[in-house]
């Protein structure tokens, strides 16, 4: 069994949790990530996002900032009350500097604007939560 598949087997899943209404978002980093030793679950909203964290081995959220209906601080805070430990990385469009903050203060690990080096987010990835280690 090569590496890969041994990940999938295993209990110990690197799942990803893509936060992000553009489909075009969540379609390339299902990509990109689908090239690595990460399994992606994608969410369109909030409601979504907060059911399958229930649901699914989820390790690291890349959580958009700006989202209809509920949005991404509000998202956040709701995260850390489901999964205290689990690792949070924003990413915006905007820049808005004080939520950027706010979302620092509240527990994600890091902060990308968009668009982004997808290099540096994947890195970003692998730092915080490291192929094959234990979950949250």
């Amino acid at each position: 069994m090569n590496k890969q598949n041994a990940v999938y087997a295993s209990k110990d899943v690197n799942e990803i949790m893509v936060v992000d209404d553009q489909p075009g978002i969540r379609m390339l980093l299902q990509e990109v990530f689908k090239q690595t030793d990460y399994q992606i679950v994608t969410a369109a909203n909030g409601e979504q996002a907060l059911e399958l964290l229930k649901k699914e081995d989820v390790r690291l959220v890349l959580l958009d900032m700006k989202i209809p209906k509920m949005n991404g601080l509000e998202i956040l805070h709701k995260i850390k009350e489901i999964k205290p430990g689990i690792k949070v990385i924003i990413m915006t469009a905007y820049g808005e500097n004080a939520m950027v903050q706010e979302a620092l203060q509240s527990g994600a690990v890091a902060h990308f604007t968009k668009p982004f080096d997808l290099h540096e987010l994947i890195s970003a990835v692998e730092k915080e939560c490291p192929k094959n280690s234990s979950g949250v």
